[in-house]
């Protein structure tokens, strides 16, 4: 105890700043959601209690239902783009025989749009492909079409703006977190398998990918949750309405609206459902990969 005790002293700070803003508002937001509690004009209505009165309203609105396929529907499209390229990137960037120039310049490269803020990115963006923009003015120049195409009233192109700029804004991040996989993995081991006649398929498939599993699990939940939490990119580009006809309305813009309209019952329902939802996705992967690891 005596040696232990230094080590519980430096982990306090953190174990304290967890615990006051993150543990504490989670019970917070789990207590308020069994309540009744929003404004009415001027005139707070609460709080009092209603038990599971808020669930209930949410669960049987259509809605939500409608918000949860928009942002399940955008993260896969932006997803797997993003994986495939990372995965191509982080194994070009590692494999020594291929003799690439420049390798620490492409790292650097290709992390920058990590460090855009998804607002900027998001009114670039919106500026990009407005009805006057320079899209728009470049595709009319060059003969493709003869007038605006209007991309922000299309659900689909409104979509893949989305998921393009997501895509854009995260793939350099999980290209890093592949590569440190990657470089991490013994060097005989490739080198074994060439020897005994596998092709650079074989080596990838049978050798790099079971190694970097755990990285790979780890992208995937943080992708998860990032999708679940997706905001800011829709919110702007759409300016906060989910149009067209809400069908790019995330399940966190609806969570917002009911914050802006001080309605805290439902708010913290909602979180909570959130919450859960991202728990059973998480856990349904970590089964996944836990039985092919056991095969």
């Amino acid at each position: 105890m005596k040696r232990n005790k230094w080590g519980l002293f430096f982990i306090l700070p953190y174990t304290v700043t967890y615990l006051v803003f993150t543990a504490l508002p989670i019970v917070i937001v789990l207590y308020r959601s069994f309540f009744t509690n929003y404004w009415k004009g001027l005139k707070e209505v609460g709080p009092f209690f209603s038990g599971f009165d808020n669930y209930v309203s949410l669960l049987s609105d259509s809605n939500l239902h409608m918000y949860l396929t928009n942002t399940a529907i955008m993260w896969i499209m932006g997803f797997l783009p993003q994986i495939i390229l990372s995965v191509i990137l982080a194994a070009w960037l590692s494999d020594h025989r291929l003799g690439l120039k420049g390798v620490q310049f492409f790292k650097t490269v290709i992390y920058f749009p990590n460090l855009i803020i998804a607002a900027s990115f998001a009114s670039l963006f919106f500026s990009f492909f407005a009805n006057t923009g320079p899209v728009n003015t470049l595709l009319m120049d060059i003969g493709i079409i003869d007038e605006p195409y209007m991309f922000f009233s299309n659900t689909w192109s409104t979509r893949s703006l989305v998921a393009f700029m997501n895509c854009t804004m995260w793939f350099g991040n999980t290209t890093l977190l592949l590569l440190a996989g990657m470089l991490g993995i013994d060097p005989s081991l490739r080198e074994a398998a060439e020897v005994d006649g596998a092709n650079s398929k074989q080596v990838f498939t049978r050798i790099i990918l079971p190694l970097i599993r755990p990285i790979l699990l780890y992208v995937i939940i943080t992708s998860l949750i990032g999708g679940i939490q997706m905001f800011d990119v829709p919110q702007i580009l759409t300016k906060g309405t989910g149009n067209p006809g809400r069908t790019t309305m995330t399940i966190l813009m609806y969570l917002n609206k009911h914050m802006y309209s001080k309605n805290y019952g439902i708010s913290g329902a909602l979180s909570v459902i959130l919450f859960l939802i991202t728990a059973m996705l998480s856990l349904i992967v970590f089964s996944v990969s836990f039985r092919q690891e056991r095969r």
